[in-house]
């Protein structure tokens, strides 16, 4: 396997230093640090990043488009230069729940394309949504994406290791990191069906034990394909979840 990332979110720089410092315990198996862009939280993407490369010599802070201004220069430049960040995921982001929280229609290929002419030495990587549209929709998004620059795709968490074999040989020769997530409870199940819309298949279960075994499932399946691994472990028991995970 290339890499192993794991998505840690900025609720607060307090929060933050003590899961780095839970993941930090399989440092030999994690490359990278992902950093999510939540408005709701006053830490950035970025400054998130520059607090998790003081642990990890990696770390990959999300870009949301829609907060780019096209007519302006890239807003983080400068922190990232500053903090040596050389690595971002560009993503579309949620629209703000803060109204003056202005927001602008520029789409993730626009801010792909702004990052290979103001910052050619990042490394811009892009999302992949396949429960969005169908796979043909999908692949065209990824080939705009590939043609703005971007370098790479980190996807939406699989459950389906038959879905996932399907994208695999759509996306060959293409660097991927296959994402997976724990789902802990019925509500976060129908959150994920009704918001993401995502088919669970018949054998999931909403347990750690679950949660576990499939992943090692696409650890596995990541190994045999040369491909890497997006670990987000949202609302779960990130200690067990990771101890299950690393430690098998």
């Amino acid at each position: 396997m290339k890499r192993v990332s794991i998505e840690l979110v900025p609720r607060d720089e307090e929060t933050l230093r003590a899961e780095l410092a839970l993941v930090e315990k399989y440092k030999d198996q994690v490359d990278v640090i992902n950093v999510p862009d939540l408005l709701r939280f006053e830490t950035r993407s970025w400054e998130g990043a520059a607090i998790s490369q003081e642990v990890f010599p990696t770390a990959m802070p999300h870009i949301r488009a829609m907060d780019i201004d096209l007519n302006r220069e890239l807003p983080m430049k400068a922190y990232l230069r500053e903090h040596h960040i050389r690595e971002v995921l560009v993503i579309q982001g949620d629209p703000p729940q803060d109204m003056t929280h202005e927001v602008y229609p520029t789409q993730t290929t626009d801010v792909i394309w702004k990052f290979g002419r103001e910052m050619p030495e990042v490394k811009v990587y892009a999302g992949i949504d396949q429960y969005r549209s169908s796979m043909y929709d999908e692949l065209y998004r990824i080939k705009r994406k590939i043609q703005a620059g971007a370098k790479g795709f980190f996807t939406q968490p699989f459950y389906d290791m038959r879905y996932l074999s399907l994208y695999a040989d759509m996306l060959q020769g293409t660097e991927v990191y296959w994402g997976v997530s724990p789902v802990m409870t019925a509500r976060s199940k129908s959150y994920w069906e009704r918001k993401n819309k995502v088919v669970f298949p018949p054998e999931f279960e909403t347990s750690l034990d679950w949660a576990v075994a499939f992943t090692h499932r696409v650890m596995e399946f990541a190994e045999a394909h040369d491909g890497s691994l997006y670990v987000m472990p949202i609302k779960t028991n990130l200690e067990a979840y990771l101890d299950g995970v690393f430690r098998h």
